[in-house]
């Protein structure tokens, strides 16, 4: 009877590893890309962009008195009728360009929402450019090579939260190429899949 302790802590041990692996997996599926808090626009608390995991995005720098702000009517036009399939678009508006972007975000939300009907997540307002550059548009250059020269420069990220390609502002969203390459990264299965868990029978 004095090894019946000795087994049920060996028991409880193996349980306890087995519940640790589901986790450990799901913490790393995460891209250092998306490993990051970033408040939503006009608010108040950061989220993780870790919840855009699994979905391929475009990452656009955007602002509200350029001659490509029209675009915003392309990227919600592809935010809607791709999200069904896993897609998203990301706004940041930035002020990097001849100050295109000087409002406020309470403005900017309101201008994206009255004007174009905007219902894509957007974010802060960033620097996307030179050494101030936020975290993110600092990994972003260093995976392409790629700095913003304008506004509505996108990026391209896979489901992996990998950047798979990059666009410079007049690639329209609506652009062929663009448009084919979204197409190919939205076919190809999520990286998530293979870690769901076992059926239990």
């Amino acid at each position: 009877m004095s090894g019946l302790p000795l087994r049920h802590l060996a028991f409880a041990l193996s349980v306890m590893a087995a519940m640790a692996l589901p986790l450990a997996a799901t913490a790393q599926t995460c891209s250092s890309l998306l490993d990051r808090e970033l408040r939503p626009l006009a608010g108040k608390t950061p989220e993780s962009l870790c919840k855009h995991q699994g979905k391929v995005l475009l990452i656009v720098n955007t602002a509200s008195k350029c001659g490509l702000t029209p675009q915003y009517e392309a990227l919600e036009a592809l935010h809607a009728r791709l999200a069904p399939r896993g897609f998203a678009v990301l706004g940041f508006p930035s002020n990097d360009f001849l100050g295109q972007e000087p409002g406020t975000e309470e403005e900017i939300q309101e201008f994206c929402t009255l004007t174009y009907g905007v219902t894509f997540p957007m974010y802060e307002k960033v620097k996307v450019k030179g050494k101030d550059a936020s975290p993110l548009y600092l990994q972003l250059r260093a995976a392409t090579g790629d700095t913003p020269g304008w506004n509505f420069h996108k990026y391209l990220i896979g489901r992996d939260g990998e950047v798979a390609a990059s666009f410079g502002s007049r690639t329209r969203p609506d652009d062929e190429a663009l448009l084919a390459k979204l197409d190919a990264l939205l076919a190809e299965p999520g990286p998530t899949a293979p870690e769901s868990p076992p059926s239990a029978h």
